[in-house]
């Protein structure tokens, strides 16, 4: 369940801290109080879209936290295949926000808005305008079958998806295959001529860049002996290094009788000439070893403008060169077995083929099954939601093609007056209705145990009287197993709380804050009589308000 909800700096809260209860949480106030606001922070500690928009002062950072108590064992083993751990079965989601960034952790670790979202579909399910709206697509209808059938379907619906996975691959493996049955004759031509293209080249991996290290050599030949030339003078040359050291040498002998340091520098000395000797000998045998070859140059220059001619058309390596080469072997031994190659993936489409088909009617039956209950279950929701002697069914029919889901196509269908035909939901139900219809189906899902918290944002809208009545027990009834919150601007539906919050308006130093907080016993009694009689709020109106509340704890 949701325990808390922490707000700070966010549109017109300045700081609030709510703690909510089990059972039934009712928010109310006057329209344009911000309770709005509170579902937007709290979508905003699920890894909604974060906006600067939000901060009510822009210098300031906002932050959300919300804390959740999760005591169910299959819900932790969920959150924990999403790495996230309860830490003595608290999990809390926060997100700060500033004007150039929101960061968002979970249990203190910083993770992506996308993970947010995923464990908060774990958490709790909001319900609001727009949900009831996607009663309109029929699509949903599927999905809120398949959220009722979960139980027996879930590892079903996987091998499916796994499975029409494989078939979409081999059959758009066959039809370019079907493509490539008109045109093979001219494909193996063309890859017989580039893999004698490649072959023919009759490349070694790194044969490219010993080539491109003996060119540069090659190419800047005379300068390299210039330079060589120059460095031989400067070392052996008259009054080069190596005559410098010998006078060097003869001076400290000639005083290595008289300062016992002098051995020790003149073994110094001796060791340096024995090394410059030995440059010299070396370099000067180098020099002379060496002549430009302009014949292997050409060669060089040949053989590497080949090998680039290669990387430009198949690869930027020799080593990519041949992995192409491989792969136009491959793919003309393939167009050389070709019919054999087309026999062999027929067989495997139409295996594929048949192993969907088994997996989808599989699937096929647990829905029908499944439809047959949540209609009946559907039916008795709506009767307590005041919907009289309705009837509702789900139409399934078969798709004449595959999809990752299956080949059932599926649709809501009611009657709301007695003696007229089931007719699509989209077609029929009004904005109110639609409301209690999805309400209906958020109580038959809460009966099949899953999300503890389960929030409803303008629940009411389209209803009054008898109906709004219906629906308030309907909410209590939901209670009784789950965690309620509902935002309402009904009196009936406010009357049935558990735990009842105010949510208004102020101004503190000039600016408009809302502020947050619970009632109790009278104030609840007042907050039921403004829902039910406005700004005038008489005796009358208050005693009706209280005998409402007398009526709702009957």
């Amino acid at each position: 369940m949701l325990a808390s909800l922490h707000v700070k700096n966010l549109a017109l809260i300045d700081e609030e801290e709510i703690v909510f209860s089990k059972g039934l949480n009712i928010l109310s106030g006057e329209t344009g109080a911000g309770k709005s606001i509170i579902l937007g922070a709290l979508h905003l500690s699920l890894g909604d879209k974060a906006s600067k928009d939000f901060l009510r002062d822009a210098d300031s950072e906002a932050f959300v936290e919300a804390v959740f108590l999760v005591d169910d064992e299959a819900t932790k083993e969920a959150l924990r295949a999403l790495d996230v751990e309860p830490y003595d079965d608290e999990v809390i989601m926060s997100r700060r926000i500033t004007d150039t960034r929101s960061v968002g952790k979970i249990n203190g670790e910083q993770v992506p808005a996308a993970k947010m979202k995923e464990v908060g579909a774990l958490l709790l399910d909001i319900y609001g305008q727009k949900e009831h709206q996607s009663l309109l697509n029929t699509k949903r209808h599927m999905e809120l079958l398949d959220e009722y059938a979960k139980d027996e379907i879930g590892d079903l619906k996987n091998q499916v998806s796994a499975c029409y996975k494989q078939y979409k691959a081999l059959t758009a493996e066959l039809e370019d295959a079907k493509k490539s049955d008109i045109s093979k004759e001219r494909e193996i031509v063309l890859l017989e001529h580039e893999i004698n293209e490649i072959e023919s080249a009759n490349l070694k991996p790194g044969e490219d860049e010993e080539l491109e290290d003996e060119y540069k050599r090659l190419s800047n030949f005379s300068r390299t002996m210039e330079y060589f030339s120059r460095a031989h003078e400067a070392m052996a040359g008259d009054g080069g290094v190596s005559d410098a050291i010998s006078s060097a040498i003869s001076d400290i002998r000639y005083i290595e009788s008289i300062d016992d340091r002098a051995s020790e520098f003149l073994s110094m000395l001796n060791d340096a000439d024995s090394i410059i000797s030995d440059f010299n000998r070396e370099l000067s045998s180098y020099m002379a070893d060496a002549s430009f070859d302009a014949g292997r140059f050409n060669e060089v220059e040949l053989r590497l403008n080949e090998i680039n001619r290669l990387k430009d058309k198949y690869g930027a390596t020799i080593e990519i060169i041949l992995e192409e080469l491989a792969a136009r072997q491959e793919k003309k031994a393939k167009y050389e077995s070709f019919d054999e190659y087309l026999s062999e993936l027929k067989a495997k489409v139409d295996k594929a083929t048949k192993e969907l088909e088994n997996l989808c009617g599989k699937l096929s039956d647990i829905r029908k099954k499944k439809a047959k209950e949540l209609s009946e279950k559907m039916k008795e929701a709506m009767s307590d939601l005041n919907f009289l002697n309705s009837e509702f069914d789900v139409e399934l029919k078969r798709l004449d093609y595959f999809t990752a889901d299956g080949f059932d196509e599926g649709e809501f269908v009611i009657c709301t007056n007695p003696g007229e035909p089931l007719r699509p939901l989209k077609d029929i139900a009004s904005g109110g209705e639609m409301s209690r219809i999805m309400l209906a189906i958020k109580t038959v899902l809460a009966s099949k145990g899953g999300i503890d918290t389960l929030i409803f944002d303008e629940i009411d809208a389209g209803i009054s009287g008898r109906t709004a009545q219906a629906v308030s027990e309907k909410l209590s009834t939901v209670a009784d197993s789950h965690q309620v919150i509902c935002i309402t601007h009904l009196p009936q539906i406010a009357a049935m709380a558990d735990t009842h919050f105010l949510i208004e308006k102020s101004v503190a130093n000039g600016h408009t804050i809302s502020g947050i907080k619970k009632l109790y016993d009278d104030e609840t009694a007042y907050e039921l009589a403004r829902m039910l009689g406005g700004s005038a709020i008489t005796e009358a109106v208050l005693t009706n308000a209280k005998e409402m509340l007398e009526l709702a704890k009957k």
